[in-house]
């Protein structure tokens, strides 16, 4: 058995051996078709026709279309040897002593030779760009290629934190609401009303809590299948600003009819590319978060301002604040997941606000604001960034 190296000689020796005879079989093919063309008009024209130029032309060709410098040499030299033996008199000798003759074709075959060493080099160089380009698309599809594994690894990140906060988020008001059911049913002769209408309210209050994550729920899934399989997408139509955030405004207020809420928006009636309901959710989310975890019952304010191509949307509370170590990792669906001064954690909510607003190709912050938290995030305004098919 041979070598992996002796194989790999013998492939490139091959390959050699058919780019030779590739070579001199186009360059005696274009020598031939110039000498048939030579004689046609050397015939035709009573001999006044400048044959050195057709076979200059031929030397050209055999430069463009073969590899190196040597077949278009050795045909720049075949061709003047074979001018002076046929086309010039006297015919079929070689003589290059007749007077002025020697200087001619000295200055066919320099030029002949110039020609080739030229369009060889043009040729080095279009297989060099062409080399160049061959490198650049596969670094590019191999950029690619990592820039999607990146992508299904950030996605089954959220995956698997959604999946630990929706086990938390659900596990905690169903546990409450069965407690409390249970509760009902095996003491209720020894409850006196207060203590039913209390136990009655907590499970409406986990119902309605489990009621919103459904909604959390139904606006991942529309993502989802608005998407495309290595980004998050959405639809997105201009909305007027003003209505939207009224929307969500009146949802929040009908589910906390005792919050304090403080809105402003910009003066300049605003159109902004997005798909409304799944904004309604991420301000639903936000003011909501800030009113279960804020720690203290103040006033929220929801401030919506124009910043260069973007709406910014800020809301912050009155509160604790977010806890340093938090804050980095607060929208990844498990920040939350854990919280002892409330029965049901942050968990989903942030992180499907960070899915929505990423979708929508915005921005999504937390950080700690004077006496609390803020929280905010950005819809970019250019609409450049929308398809023909999304327009309509």
């Amino acid at each position: 058995e041979h070598s992996p190296k002796w194989r790999i000689n013998m492939k490139q020796n091959e390959k050699g051996l058919m780019q030779w005879e590739k070579d001199f079989l186009i360059s005696v093919t274009i020598l031939i078709i110039a000498t048939i063309i030579a004689h046609i008009f050397f015939y035709q024209t009573a001999h006044n026709i400048n044959v050195p130029m057709i076979y200059t032309l031929a030397t050209f060709f055999i430069s463009r279309y073969t590899k190196g410098y040597g077949w278009g040499i050795v045909s720049s030299l075949l061709s003047v040897i074979f001018i002076n033996w046929r086309f010039t008199f006297p015919y079929f000798k070689i003589n290059f002593m007749i007077d002025g003759y020697p200087m001619t074709f000295l200055g066919i075959l320099v030029i002949a030779i110039i020609t080739n060493m030229t369009t060889t080099s043009l040729n080095r160089e279009k297989e060099a760009a062409v080399k160049r380009e061959k490198e650049l698309a596969k670094l590019n599809e191999y950029n690619k290629q990592i820039n999607e594994l990146q992508i299904e690894k950030e996605k089954e990140k959220m995956r698997s934190n959604l999946l630990r906060a929706i086990s938390h988020d659900l596990r905690t008001p169903l546990t409450g609401m069965i407690g409390a059911s249970s509760t009902y049913l095996e003491a209720k002769d020894q409850l006196d009303e207060e203590a039913k209408d209390q136990l009655v309210m907590g499970i409406k209050e986990d119902a309605n809590w489990l009621l919103n994550m459904v909604e959390n729920l139904l606006s991942i899934t529309r993502i989802q299948s608005n998407g495309s399989d290595t980004q998050p997408h959405v639809k997105k139509v201009p909305e007027p600003l003003e209505e939207v955030v009224s929307e969500a405004i009146q949802r929040y207020h009908k589910r906390y009819p005792d919050s304090e809420l403080k809105v402003k928006i910009p003066e300049d009636f605003l159109m902004v590319p997005m798909d409304p309901t799944l904004i309604e959710q991420v301000i639903m989310n936000l003011l909501e978060n800030a009113w279960v975890h804020a720690g203290t019952r103040g006033p929220i304010e929801l401030d919506i301002k124009e910043e260069e191509k973007n709406v910014v949307f800020y809301v912050r509370d009155h509160g604790v604040g977010i806890e340093p170590e938090r804050i980095a990792q607060i929208f990844d669906g498990c920040a939350g997941a854990i919280d002892h001064e409330s029965r049901k954690g942050m968990g989903i909510g942030l992180s499907i606000c960070k899915s929505i607003v990423m979708a929508h190709q915005g921005d999504v912050y937390a950080r700690n604001y004077e006496d609390g938290a803020e929280f905010s995030f950005s819809l970019p305004m250019d609409e450049e960034e929308l398809t023909e098919e999304e327009k309509l």
